[in-house]
């Protein structure tokens, strides 16, 4: 019985010592989905597809030609496929529209139950529908960004969320994720716009 205090403290400090460590290891920083900021860019969007004039200066549109005033809708599996996109990129760290597995947007989506034409389909790593950027503050930065397109070479990423051409205008469903990576990431913030359709 002269034993049983030295027990007990051991006991006590053993379980004080791996209870420190396993809150230690919850407490990880991981990335963070802000489905707020999604929204808000998601109404930000809209209001510059349709009142082009009012941000010509601030993005550089200097012509408002060609820009589809058509409202994109907001569509529930696309956010999903954008959520988990931008997220599986600040948690393996990359920035690409191919992810490490070799995928690319299109496989994404339709796996997700987003019905694609098959044709769209044929390379696993194609990509009609993606738009991303990082590194941005807020989505609302992130899309402003995307549309300046000082970054984009031919301007893809304005054409895709302004509808631009002729497939970007048939475009109208759309899905945006935002997250927020944790401290000492290669980049603070990841946004991914998927504007889609179907079929022709």
């Amino acid at each position: 019985m002269a034993n049983t205090p030295m027990k007990l403290f051991l006991f006590f400090t053993a379980f004080t010592f791996f209870s420190c460590f396993s809150v230690r290891n919850d407490s990880v920083v991981r990335p963070r989905v802000d489905r707020s900021e999604a929204k808000t860019a998601f109404a930000l969007l809209n209001d510059i597809r349709q009142r082009p004039e009012a941000f010509q200066h601030e993005l550089g549109l200097t012509s408002l030609n060609g820009i589809s005033r058509t409202p994109l809708r907001w569509n529930s599996t696309l956010a999903k496929v954008a959520e988990a996109r931008a997220l599986d990129m600040a948690q393996r760290e990359y920035f690409d529209h191919t992810d490490p597995d070799g995928f690319g947007p299109n496989y994404h989506i339709n796996q997700a139950g987003y019905t694609l034409n098959p044709d769209w389909l044929k390379h696993k790593e194609t990509n009609n529908f993606e738009s991303i950027g990082a590194n941005h503050p807020t989505a609302v930065d992130g899309i402003k960004a995307l549309i300046a397109g000082k970054n984009s070479p031919g301007f893809r990423h304005r054409a895709h969320l302004l509808g631009m051409d002729e497939w970007n205008a048939s475009l109208n469903d759309v899905g945006i994720g935002f997250v927020r990576a944790p401290s000492g990431s290669p980049y603070q913030s990841y946004i991914c716009v998927i504007i889609a359709k179907h079929d022709w």
